[in-house]
């Protein structure tokens, strides 16, 4: 059974960062019939290469990122026993079989596996839910994007107002260094690690999908338009669509701290998901 969850893994990537998501491929082509000049010409390229890539069976970015995952396993699940070492395995397979590019650094020696696995790599963010299936999304995270992301500790007196300054400033500083049209992910609350996570997880929501809390929607829609109306445009050359969507969660804070994290996905917001039975079926759920 770790063989065959190991090869559906390889093809669980292989499907990320080959076939966008059709909720991103959707937003890119609407933003581009409302361009003009370079920003039309950027987006009108960036979906030629989404089409090559399906066509072709080739990674749509050169940075195939590093391999993130997100499993929801339930308690009674039958092979959480093999999971991680699947996951790892199937990361491997991946990188030779697809290709992806080699993106696992050790931080101390600068040597690189050649395989996408290391100390904590893949990441596996793991959830707990009852019942005895199990989803997996695998969220390859390019570096130059990864690079945007932050965190800040803010003072809580500056309240919600000075939360959606702070992501529009950081954005506007961010410019074109991320890829954009971006995703943006907000994580407010918790505690710095809380934050983070948050963010991150914010970013596998589908665009236009809203957060169910109407005033945290309403704060998602007031930063997307604030953030496009900077300006900055397809690949920072100006342009109406600097980003796609911008997705909040929260949790409850400490009464001395308001983190705020901010996790940026750039215009390949890759994600795919598959489900595994307990009598060890898999099949894709996007």
């Amino acid at each position: 059974m770790k063989e065959k969850i190991s090869d559906a893994i390889a093809d669980l990537l292989g499907r990320a960062v080959i076939d966008l998501p059709e909720d991103v491929e959707n937003a890119l082509k609407r933003a581009m019939e409302q361009e003009e000049g370079a920003a039309k010409t950027q987006l009108m390229a960036i979906l030629k290469n989404v089409e090559l890539a399906r066509q072709q069976k080739k990674p749509m970015c050169q940075d195939t990122g590093t391999p993130t995952f997100y499993v929801k396993a339930g308690i009674d699940f039958p092979y959480l026993d093999i999971l991680e070492e699947a996951i790892v395995e199937g990361v491997r397979k991946a990188t030779s079989r697809i290709p992806l590019r080699p993106n696992a650094v050790d931080v101390l020696t600068g040597k690189n596996s050649g395989d996408n696995t290391g100390r904590f790599i893949p990441y596996i963010n793991w959830e707990m839910v009852e019942g005895d299936e199990c989803i997996i999304t695998a969220m390859p995270k390019g570096g130059g994007s990864e690079n945007m992301s932050t965190l800040r500790m803010l003072k809580p007196g500056v309240g919600i107002e000075g939360v959606k300054k702070f992501v529009v400033e950081w954005m506007v500083e961010a410019a074109g260094n991320p890829c954009p049209p971006t995703t943006v992910g907000v994580g407010i609350g918790g505690g710095a690690d809380i934050a983070m996570k948050l963010a991150k997880k914010a970013l596998l929501r589908k665009i236009g999908e809203r957060h169910e809390n109407e005033i945290i929607a309403e704060m998602e829609e007031e930063l997307l338009k604030a953030i496009n109306s900077t300006g900055i445009g397809a690949m920072g050359l100006g342009g109406k669509t600097t980003v796609l969507d911008v997705h909040i969660e929260v949790a409850h804070r400490h009464p001395a701290s308001l983190p705020v994290a901010i996790a940026v996905q750039c215009w390949a917001n890759r994600r795919k998901s598959m489900k595994i039975d307990k009598e060890g079926k898999i099949w894709n759920i996007d």
